[in-house]
């Protein structure tokens, strides 16, 4: 029985705890940025399958906002943070202060996408301290390189890129509100976390799940 088979509802629970607790970091990052409360939480974890991904976000042709980082440390691999455009775009509005802002204008403003660069500091590096205090693993995050493309080709681009394979991913859903709005106001998100072949086993073994090699 292979690692991955052996992963059960207990893990799952862990992983959507990991990821609540990185949300509430930032979450106060992003409410001392903004200036405003906001709110971060993980509605869904799950394990899914490279075709499983695609369907998530609306297939390979579908265009998204995404950040993509390297990390490196004890388990390398690949994390990505992807937004529908719309929610991408009233995210950054909300940051700037501009409702003019759109990622689908090819003018739109550089603070936009600085912003969009720093919301991908902010909450990789919650996500990532979050994992590591779990798994007492150390993972470091490369700069974000930021994308509005088709989600196949910036999947494809950073497997293709870094020559890596993986047949699953981590996904964690991540939804995003100010306090006062209520739940149809909610931007979300998805965290893919693509860590290297050798790495998704040791991520496991540290949350307790024991391979059979």
């Amino acid at each position: 029985m292979s690692f991955l088979e052996q992963i059960n509802s207990t893990h799952i629970d862990i992983l959507k705890e990991i990821g609540n607790i990185g949300a509430g970091h930032s979450a106060t990052a992003l409410s001392k940025l903004l200036n405003k409360k906001i709110n971060m939480n993980v509605p869904d974890v799950k394990i899914v399958s490279f075709e499983e991904m695609m369907e998530l976000v609306g297939g390979p042709d579908n265009i998204v906002a995404s950040v993509f980082l390297r990390i490196e440390g004890d388990v390398p691999g690949n994390m990505f943070f992807i937004l529908q455009l719309n929610h991408a775009n009233k995210l950054i509005q909300e940051m700037i202060g501009d409702s003019q802002f759109s990622f689908d204008n090819p003018s739109s403003s550089e603070l936009g996408f600085s912003a969009f660069q720093e919301l991908g500091n902010i909450l990789s590096g919650s996500y990532l301290s979050s994992l590591s205090d779990f798994t007492n693993l150390n993972m470091f995050p490369s700069v974000p390189a930021l994308s509005v493309d088709m989600f196949g080709a910036i999947i494809g681009y950073g497997l293709i890129e870094l020559s890596q394979v993986s047949d699953y991913a981590i996904v964690i859903d991540t939804a995003i509100n100010e306090n006062e709005k209520q739940d149809k106001e909610n931007i979300y998100g998805h965290f893919f976390l693509l860590p290297d072949p050798d790495s998704f086993d040791k991520v496991f073994k540290a949350l307790g799940v024991l391979s059979n090699d």
